[in-house]
This record gives C-alpha cells, structure tokens and sequence, in this order.
C-alpha cells in the first residue's frame, strides 16, 4: 500500500515538475519574442521619435554636451576662415547668380547686375547636424543653417526709360537646411569623388531693399518686382532637387545632375466664391501653375471676365524631378490690363501625396502666403485634377493624355530611355504636340443612380429633384425623371453621351427642384472625364457644390475609339 501511495505521489510531483518547467519555458519564450520585438521597433525609430519619447531637456548632459561641443567647434572654425569664405563665395555667388538674375529679369527692367557683393563679417552658425543616408554608394549630411549677416549687396539696376537704380539689399535674415552629398566613395584621399549641395529646406528668408539715396517705394511696381526675382532666382537654383556639384577627384559626375523622372498631369477645372478685387464690377481671374519657377514652364491659363466662379477646364503638363521633395504651386489673380495683376489666393500639392497612376480630384483652399498662413480670410478655393506618371510605368498603368492606343506609346518609351540624353524643353514640345494631335472619342454612359441628404426646398421641408445632365463643350443635354417629396431619391436612369474630345470635355449635372410654377437650384456637380477614361468604369458619389448638404451617386463607363486630327 505504501509502494501505491509512493509511486502515486512520486508520478505526480513529476507531472508537477514538468508543467512547471514548460510553464517556465513558455514564460521565457514570451519574453524573449516581446524583447525582441522591442528591439526591433527601436532599430526602426528617427530620430524625431526619440525626440518625442525623450525631450532634450531629459538628455544626459554628455549627449547634449557632445552635440554642443560639435557644432561649437564647427562654429568656431567657420569664424576663422570666414574672411577667405567670403571673398571665394561672393566671387561665386556673383558669377553663378547674375546669370539667373538676368533670366528671370522683370519685364520693366532692361538689366539687373550686381555692382557690389561681399558677404560681411558675421559668419553662418550650424544649429544642426544629421547624417539622412550611408551607405556604400554615399554618405548624405544636413546642416541647418542660421544666418542674420551684414552683407554689403547692391544691384545696378536698369529701366527701358534710361534710368539707374543702385538698390540695396539690407537686413538679409536666413534660415534653412543644406543638404551635402558626399558621393561616390573611392579608396583615394579625401575618400570621395565629389561633393553635391543644394538648399533642402528655406524656413525663412527676409531682406529689405532700399535705392541708394532714396526710398524704392516712390518708384511703384519696382520693389515686388525685384524681390519676387531674387525669391525666385534662389528657388530655382539653389532649393533641392536643384543641386550644385562640385568635382573633388576628376571624372565623369553627369549621373548625379538632375534628371527628369515623371509627368504630372493638371487639370485646371474651376473656381469658388473667389474674393473680388474690384471695386465696380468682379475680378477677372486667371491661374498661375508651377513645379519650378522657370518662366518657360509655368503655365498661364486663360482669363475669365467679371466672374468669382470661373470655369477654365484646361490642361497641362509638368515634369518632375523628384517626387518625394516637389510641390505643385497654384496661384490666382485678378487680371488687371495695363497694370500688375493682383493676387487672389495660392494654394499647393505636395507629390509626393499622389499616388502614380491614380487620378486624385481634389478642391484646394486659396490663402494669402504658403510659407506663413496667419491670414484667415476666406479667398476662395480652387478645384483641380491631378495624376502623377513615372517614367518606366508602363506596365502598371496607361497615361491617357499622351497614349494612342491606351498603352505604352513611342513617345514615352523614348522619354524613358533617352530622359538623362533628351533636355526638359525639348520633352515639353514633343508633349505638348503629342496633346495637341490626339483625340479621345468614345461614347459617355453616365447612370444617375441617386442622391442623399438632399436640402429641404418647399415649405413642407421636402423637395421634388430631378438631375440636369450636359456635356460642356457639345452643351448636349439629358434630365432624369422627377421624384417627388423627397430628400434622397433614387433615379437608376441611365444617358449616354457621344464625346467627341473627352480629355478636354466636362460633364455637368445640375440637380433641381422642380415647382409648378418654376424651378429651384439646388446644387451641381462638375467633373472631367479623365478617371472614367483611365478606368474605364467605376462607381462613385459626388458632393453637390453650391448645396447645404447633399450628394449625387453615379455609375460611369468609357467606350473608346481613339482618332487623328487631320493635318
């Protein structure tokens, strides 16, 4: 009997035994995975993360010491030699800059040279240091940059009239982060083929001008002028992806020059409720667009007479250079003759938002300033159609502006290959004729299926819609059935439309409440066909403009037949 309760016992401490160690075992293991999976996230952090978890103020002295000590003795040194870095970079900056001055010269101006340009005595301080990218290939490094100078800079300036302006500019305060590009590595000294720089980030840039012996603003125009010129001189060709290089050990550094590596196709479609400028009559509005503030490609659109609520429906195309760092920049003014245009409103798209091949339609806030919105005025917004196109996407997705057979066409295969042979002007002329030649034609079948959260119209808190439906450029016209005393109707009519330039057509639909002795607004909505022709079908619901509430349900579907214009 003993040896039963023995054994017994004896088996069940060790099944105890065992639990308890797999127990353990299976502790141990979860958390090795959660410390692993802890370490894993941390070799994943930035370092504006640990900045996050950990402010500066809770660093151990020696980091922020370390980090003091560095930019300290980067600093000082910089101070030492900043006599000799100021007579080798104004000699520079004058034969680089002048150049650029001269291309983008305002009309009213007949030249603009510098006649006196020295970088003072007060030399940058780095407030920052990081290194973005290492690798075999190259070491990236930004440094931020703080600079409130005493420079001595004067622009001899010319008018058509005969007339010398000696401006100067004063009171010269910066802000911004280099980016330096070590890169390639080699065995030799200094370890490096060349050094790229360029202006990765303006957070601020503030001067004054001021003409020799008296005051700029009695001479109207001449001041926005010039100060808009140096804005934009510096933008083109300093601010990334723009980059300098600079040769260190001889050789062939052509494949780090800036290069094309997309279209961005842009859809100017309309305007709203834009702030009128004028004091009899309303603004006449024209839109400015851009990526890069050259002259030759910025694109101007035509100018719509006494309307705040302009319809454009134009086109164009924009190379890009890096989509990751470039934006698209809208502005809109008041078309005003003989004299300067006034600014309405700007807006702006970051690309790197856009997703390539997709068409985004997106309706874009107007505001006085992109660097610094303090303003909170309401100027209007603008509606635009954006659709981002890589080189080498072929076999993705189509571009349907610059197809003919809605796939991959000669063209492009050429831009594709040949973009670091071919220059960026001779890219936009073969484009532009590629649009110009091509006809999309096809037939537009548009299903009004139904809308919701319609506005309240008659006194009995009901209304009874029906849909207008037209095409802008045929004005062909269609409307739905009306349904009565309701607020979200259902249609399911379908229309079909024969389109006869359908990249540059616009369907309208105009929603209505119908009464017996007339007919109310109630909203509309105003679209392009290039999604439809992209995708060839698709479902989706629209926001009525113009409308408290209320939104349309739609089915579309493209068939098309591509033709020639005739020569």
């Amino acid at each position: 009997m003993e040896f039963l309760l023995g054994l017994v016992l004896g088996l069940a401490a060790g099944v105890a035994l065992i639990i308890a160690f797999v127990q353990l075992e299976n502790f141990r293991s979860k958390k090795r995975a959660e410390l692993a999976t802890t370490i894993a996230a941390f070799s994943r952090m930035t370092v504006e993360d640990s900045r996050k978890i950990l402010p500066a103020k809770h660093y151990p002295s020696w980091v922020v010491f370390a980090q003091r000590q560095k930019l300290n003795w980067l600093n000082v040194q910089l101070t030492k030699i900043w006599p000799y870095v100021d007579q080798a970079a104004s000699e520079v900056i004058k034969s680089s800059v002048e150049p650029v001055l001269e291309q983008y010269r305002p009309v009213v101006l007949s030249s603009l040279k510098f006649s006196k340009l020295t970088l003072g005595t007060i030399a940058p301080q780095f407030t920052g240091v990081s290194i973005v990218e290492a690798d075999d290939s190259g070491i990236t490094m930004e440094l931020e940059m703080q600079w409130d100078g005493n420079p001595n800079i004067v622009l001899d300036v010319q008018t058509y009239l005969g007339v010398a302006l000696p401006i100067q500019v004063k009171n010269i305060g910066f802000t911004g982060v280099f980016r330096l590009i070590f890169k390639p590595l080699v065995d030799q000294l200094p370890c490096f083929g060349a050094v790229s720089y360029s202006l990765r980030e303006k957070k601020k840039l503030d001067f004054t001008l001021k003409v020799v012996g008296g005051e700029i603003s009695s001479i109207p125009g001449i001041s926005d002028a010039i100060e808009e010129t140096l804005h934009d001189a510096i933008e083109d060709s300093l601010v990334w992806p723009v980059r300098k290089i600079v040769p260190i050990i001889p050789g062939d550094y052509s494949y780090l020059e800036l290069k094309p590596v997309g279209t961005l196709e842009v859809k100017l479609i309309q305007a709203k409720n834009l702030s009128n400028k004028d004091i009899v009559g309303k603004s006449d509005p024209y839109a400015v667009l851009y990526i890069r503030p050259l002259h030759d490609r910025m694109k101007r659109s035509k100018t719509i007479n006494n309307d705040l609520n302009p319809i454009w429906n134009e086109h164009f195309e924009f190379i890009v250079e890096d989509a990751s760092t470039q934006r698209l920049i809208v502005k809109i003014y008041d078309d005003e003759g003989v004299q300067a245009s006034e600014l309405i409103g700007c807006a702006q798209v970051l690309l790197k938002d856009l997703q390539p091949g997709k068409v985004k339609d997106v309706w874009l806030k107007l505001v006085k300033d992109l660097e610094i919105q303090r303003d909170k005025k309401d100027r209007g917004q603008v509606h635009l159609e954006l659709l981002y196109c890589p080189f080498g996407t072929e076999s993705e997705f189509t571009n349907p502006f610059a197809n003919q057979d809605l796939s991959m066409t000669s063209l492009e295969k050429a831009l594709k290959s040949e973009a670091s042979e071919t220059d960026v002007t001779d890219i936009d002329k073969m484009s532009k004729h590629r649009k110009k030649d091509a006809i999309v034609r096809g037939v537009l079948s548009v299903t009004v299926i139904s809308a919701q959260d319609l506005p309240s119209m008659d006194v009995l808190g009901k209304a009874d819609p029906y849909v207008v439906l037209s095409m802008k450029k045929t004005e062909t016209k269609n409307k739905t059935r009306v349904v009565n005393d309701n607020l979200n109707p259902t249609w399911n009519q379908t229309f079909d439309f024969v389109v006869e330039d359908g990249l540059h057509d616009m369907l309208i639909l105009e929603v209505w409440d119908h009464d017996t002795f007339g007919k109310n607004f109630i909203g509309k909505c105003i679209m392009t066909l290039t999604r439809v022709i992209l995708e060839g079908e698709f479902t989706d619901s629209f926001i009525l403009d113009g409308a408290k509430s209320g939104k349309l349900n739609l089915h579309l579907k493209w068939l098309p037949q591509l033709i020639y214009r005739n020569p």
